[in-house]
C-alpha cells in the first residue's frame, strides 16, 4: 500500500470516529436549546479534514498505542477550530455564506446563534481537553497549551492582525505573523498537546512543536495558493475571497510560485524534525505522511 492510500485510510477512520464521538457529545447536552445544538451539529459535523484530530492522535501514538488518552484532545482542538470558523464567517469578520460545501451557519439561522454556537464549542473543547484517563498533570498541561494557542497571543490574536491589515500592502514579516497566529499557533498546539497527552519527554515535545509550527505555516500558505487557484467547488468555500477582500496573504506579497516555494521548505523542514524523535515507527510516518498532505493539496 502506497503512502497516500495508507493516509487516505487512516484520515477516512479518524473522521469517521470524530463524527461518532462529536455526535455523543452534543447529545449529552440535552438540557440544551435545541436550537443551539443544531446550529453547532451543522458546524461541526458532515466534513472537514480533521486534520487537527489526526495531528492529535498521531502525535500521542509516537509514545503510546493506545489512543484513549488522546482522543479528548483530539475532539477538543476540532472544536477551537470549528469554533473559529464560525465566527471568521460572520459579516463582521470574512463574511462567507459557504464552508465545507454548504451555507454557513448565520446564514442558516442568523449572526446571534453563530456567535452563540461557536461560545458553545469553545466552552466544550475545554471541557473535554480535561477529562480522560491520561494523569491530571498532562491534561492540565494540554488546557494550558490550548489556552495560549487560542487566545490573544495565538489565533484569537492572529485574527485581530489579519482584520487590521486588510486593505493595506502588509511586509512578507506582518504576513508571517499573522499566520503564525491564526492557524500555525493551533496546528502546533495539535501535535504538542498530543505529545504531551501520550507522555513524551521534553526534548521530543520540543521537536513536535517545532515541527508543527513549520507545518502550520506551510498550511496557511497552501491555503493562501488554493484560494487564488481553486474553485468554490473544490475548496468547499467561496474561492478568491481573500484577494476580493484585500487580505494580508503570501502570494500577495511574493507571488504564487515563491509561495508554493516557501510551503515545500517548510514542509521539509518540518519532517526533518521527526528524524530526532525517539518513539513507535509507524507512528512518525503518519505524521511525516501528514506533511505531506498538506503542501500536496491541489498545489
Amino acid at each position: 500500500m502506497d503512502s497516500a492510500t495508507r493516509l487516505e485510510r487512516r484520515l477516512g477512520r479518524i473522521a469517521a470516529e470524530v463524527e461518532t464521538r462529536f455526535r455523543a457529545a452534543l447529545a449529552s447536552k440535552e438540557s440544551a436549546p435545541a436550537t443551539l445544538l443544531e446550529a453547532i451539529a451543522h458546524a461541526a459535523l458532515g466534513g472537514g479534514k480533521r486534520l487537527r484530530p489526526a495531528l492529535v492522535l498521531g502525535a500521542a501514538a509516537v509514545f503510546d498505542p493506545d489512543e484513549e488518552g488522546a482522543w479528548p484532545g483530539a475532539l477538543a482542538l476540532e472544536c477551537i477550530h470549528v469554533y473559529s470558523l464560525v465566527h471568521d464567517d460572520l459579516p463582521c469578520m470574512d463574511d462567507d455564506d459557504l464552508r465545507r460545501g454548504r451555507p454557513t451557519v448565520h446564514k442558516v439561522w442568523d449572526d446571534a446563534t453563530a456567535v452563540l454556537a461557536g461560545d458553545g464549542l469553545q466552552a466544550l473543547a475545554f471541557e473535554l481537553v480535561v477529562s480522560g484517563p491520561t494523569s491530571a498533570a498532562s491534561r492540565l498541561e494540554a488546557a494550558r497549551i490550548l489556552a495560549e494557542a487560542a487566545g490573544v497571543c495565538g489565533m484569537v490574536g492572529g485574527q485581530q492582525r489579519d482584520l487590521e491589515a486588510e486593505r493595506t500592502t502588509p511586509s512578507l514579516d506582518i504576513v508571517r505573523a499573522i499566520h503564525e497566529l491564526k492557524t500555525a499557533a493551533l496546528i502546533r498546539a495539535s501535535v504538542e498537546i498530543g505529545a504531551v497527552l501520550g507522555g513524551a519527554n521534553g526534548a521530543d515535545q520540543a521537536a513536535l512543536r517545532a515541527f508543527g509550527h513549520e507545518l502550520g505555516l506551510a498550511f496557511q500558505i497552501v491555503d493562501d495558493c488554493l484560494d487564488e487557484t481553486q474553485s468554490s467547488a473544490v475548496l468547499g468555500k467561496t474561492a478568491g475571497k481573500d484577494k476580493e477582500a484585500g487580505k494580508a496573504t503570501w502570494p500577495a506579497c511574493v507571488g504564487l510560485e515563491a509561495s508554493r516555494k516557501a510551503a515545500s521548505e517548510l514542509v521539509a523542514s518540518a519532517r526533518s524534525r521527526l528524524g530526532g524523535v525517539k518513539g513507535v515507527e509507524t507512528s512518525l510516518e503518519f505524521l511525516d505522511d501528514l506533511a505531506e498532505f498538506v503542501v500536496a493539496r491541489h498545489l
